[in-house]
């Protein structure tokens, strides 16, 4: 038995004992209650309790939940309550009786024939039958639908989780065959540069394959991470793109962060933001004072028309569900185009960066 399915039933037990309480604890005190007394007393309770577990168990489950054969909910709740109630009441009558047996003589107030006094009784007791019937079929819809939103959830999270493990194992073709041809032409005039942009490859590989497998990785890491991917992409941009990279965070490894988000804007920024013959820039800065976590990026603004297929990135619907897994309500996303239409601006502050570790 699991933890949760024994607090549930220690709550159950809790819940029914405090309900039984009050039938052997408010006795009047008319005349000596014996074991027979007390045991047709708590048959309110233990009634209630039937009626409850019945709806919870098997009324609302087989005739709401599954088939809503409504009707059938209504009619045997109907018998089963009607049914209780009088059986209640006669039992009851057995208390009165023995009480006026002993010499007890009800009150003016309540000297009606017996037949009112019966029906009057028996209904109350329906009463709280129903009220007992309807937590127990509302109590049993609100479990339902909660399982279904946890499902739902985690079908969410498996979902992205799976586009995310995809994405993770792709490479880019377009971006690597460009990035090896224009090594390849470094080498015959700059040497000591080509083989700093094949060890950034290399870098940038191996991370792609291995680093953003994890859950989180470090601020250090993604870091440079995102180092390592701008000194690739200088390589292939003309003098024309002016592009600053600006990192300031504590030397600690202890700021952990979720993968595939900051580096999504970068290659979002690389693949809207440059012209190959006009102006362009890129303004990269990542700040963390160990609280919290700051990232912002600005590019000149080039938008790709739909037939354009190139650049590689998760899209920024897949980066605010990201997001939201990793910092549901603890994060701030600022994002836009200046109003000349020129400058395209990302900004995001996470604010609780302990909601993420490298679990």
């Amino acid at each position: 038995m699991s933890k949760k399915n024994a607090f549930l039933i220690i709550f159950h037990l809790f819940c029914w004992i405090i309900v039984a309480l009050p039938s052997v604890i408010f006795v009047p005190q008319r005349i000596q209650y014996d074991a027979v007394m007390y045991l047709i007393r708590l048959c309110f309770p233990a009634f209630m309790c039937v009626i409850f577990y019945l709806n919870y168990f098997w009324l609302a489950p087989r005739c709401i939940i599954s088939s809503r054969r409504k009707n059938v909910y209504i009619v045997i709740n109907a018998f089963v309550i009607t049914i209780l109630a009088i059986c209640m009441q006669f039992m009851m009558d057995y208390i009165h009786i023995r009480e006026m047996e002993a010499g007890w003589t009800p009150p003016q107030h309540e000297r009606f024939t017996k037949m009112s006094v019966f029906l009057s009784l028996t209904i109350r007791n329906g009463c709280s039958f129903a009220f007992s019937a309807a937590v127990g079929t509302l109590l049993c819809l609100a479990m339902k639908w909660q399982k279904a939103e946890a499902a739902r959830r985690e079908m969410e999270i498996q979902k992205t989780e799976a586009e995310l493990k995809n994405l993770r194992n792709q490479i880019n073709p377009h971006f690597l065959l460009n990035t090896l041809n224009n090594i390849y032409a470094l080498i015959s005039f700059d040497q000591t540069k080509a083989q700093k942009a094949v060890l950034s490859l290399s870098a940038l590989l191996r991370q792609m394959l291995y680093g953003t497998q994890k859950n989180a990785i470090t601020l250090k890491e993604e870091a440079d991470f995102i180092t390592h991917y701008v000194d690739l992409m200088r390589i292939r941009t003309g003098e024309n793109v002016n592009i600053k990279l600006n990192i300031s965070i504590p030397p600690s490894n202890d700021i952990f962060i979720a993968p595939v988000i900051l580096i999504s804007l970068v290659e979002n920024a690389f693949k809207h933001g440059i012209s190959p013959t006009m102006t362009s820039f890129i303004s990269i800065n990542l700040f963390s004072d160990g609280e919290k976590i700051e990232f912002e990026i600005k590019n000149s603004n080039f938008p790709k028309n739909n037939s354009d297929k190139s650049g590689h990135g998760i899209g920024l619907k897949q980066v605010a569900k990201r997001l939201d897994l990793a910092y549901k309500d603890k994060y701030e996303w600022i994002k836009g185009v200046d109003d000349l239409n020129k400058v395209y601006y990302s900004k995001i502050i996470i604010y609780d960066i302990k909601l993420c570790d490298n679990r």
